[in-house]
């Protein structure tokens, strides 16, 4: 019997009438797999595509004559830059340039942001945005519950999704999004994902979710669409080196050790963490976040200890079987003078100390 305690996106029922394995996912009861299985979900989402529902995902909407103010004061990307219709990642910081989490910004206008949030944070990102939103005139809504959240993701999802839209898909850039219809029903049309992969991800009513989640793996069908779960959307956004809130990154790693310097944009103004970070940068790192892969046989999971020179010097942070590149991966915070391509490190697996070395990272990458 599933737990009644777990909260339930709308596409619960349609997860288990597919044979989707249903886990506790954070307080959520979510599909890990579906029976084709985490590989060939993975390989599909490189080759076709995969359909994942996201909707225990945060959404929170940032409204009001000094928006763009408040979210430059929370975030080290520039804001400002956005135009309308263009997303930004970047993150809200803490005092010490930690994590509170990592986010997607979407600009509407001048004066209204939407921000997609991880769904174990949302409620505390909202709280933290509350918290710092005295001095500016805007209003803040965790609107979360307004929105069903599917990505469909592959090379083969633009040519899936467009008959059942009345806008061009392909006109909408990478990290880019519009207003528009699919099969009728208004929806938010983003092209973006968590995959590596050309994709949308689409936020509409809950209540049109199952018709319009079966109305997709309908028209994939001929190309090979496969329902996907949250295991085969973590080894995919692994082989694209997108880090994930709570193991990668969190409130004890810095913006800059987590290898994400390119959104902290120190020219900008003031905004939370903005002098720990610069200080750090001045100072220089004593770590970083760096991709590695096995050299000895062997699967480095999430949590085991690492040694360098035979002392132990952090845990992998992500680590996985890459379907895709046939490789063993993951992710590790290394000492500094560690962190260069072709490093070798040792990796404590289960008593085995088995040989590692850094690579450049993303592990993947798809072709243009």
């Amino acid at each position: 019997m599933p737990n009644t305690q777990l909260r339930k996106t709308a596409l619960n029922e349609a997860h288990r009438r597919a044979g989707g394995k249903m886990i506790d996912f954070g307080g959520w009861d979510m599909p890990i797999q579906y029976p084709a299985g985490t590989l060939e979900e993975h390989l599909r989402v490189r080759t076709a595509a995969g359909l994942f529902d996201v909707s225990h995902m945060g959404e929170i909407e940032v409204s009001g004559p000094e928006a763009l103010a408040l979210l430059q004061s929370l975030t080290p990307n520039d804001a400002a830059l956005l135009a309308d219709g263009q997303i930004q990642y970047s993150v809200l910081t803490t005092p010490s340039g930690t994590f509170v989490d990592d986010i997607l910004i979407h600009r509407f206008g001048p004066d209204r942001f939407f921000l997609c949030v991880n769904a174990s944070n949302s409620d505390k990102d909202f709280a933290w945005i509350c918290d710092h939103r005295a001095k500016f005139d805007v209003e803040v809504k965790n609107c979360s519950a307004n929105y069903t959240q599917i990505a469909l993701q592959g090379p083969k999802s633009l040519e899936i999704l467009q008959p059942m839209a009345d806008v061009d898909l392909s006109a909408i850039k990478y990290y880019w999004f519009t207003n528009g219809l699919i099969d009728g029903v208004p929806a938010i049309i983003a092209r973006t994902g968590y995959t590596g992969e050309d994709g949308f991800e689409l936020y509409f009513d809950p209540d049109e979710s199952e018709r319009i989640w079966e109305k997709i793996l309908e028209a994939g069908k001929p190309s090979g669409l496969l329902p996907c779960g949250l295991a085969a959307r973590n080894t995919l956004r692994l082989e694209a080196k997108m880090a994930l809130y709570g193991n990668d990154i969190d409130d004890t790693t810095t913006v800059l050790e987590a290898d994400l310097g390119r959104i902290c944009k120190f020219n900008k103004g003031d905004f939370i963490g903005r002098d720990h970070l610069l200080a750090q940068k001045q100072s220089g790192l004593t770590r970083k976040l760096v991709g590695f892969e096995m050299i000895d046989k062997g699967i480095a999971r999430d949590h085991y200890p690492i040694l360098v020179e035979g002392r132990e010097a952090g845990i992998v942070t992500s680590g996985s079987p890459a379907p895709f590149l046939k490789k063993n991966i993951g992710l590790a915070y290394l000492p500094i003078e560690s962190t260069g391509i072709g490093t070798h490190f040792e990796i404590d697996v289960r008593g085995r100390k088995l040989a590692a070395q850094v690579v450049k990272t993303p592990f993947y990458q798809r072709s243009k």
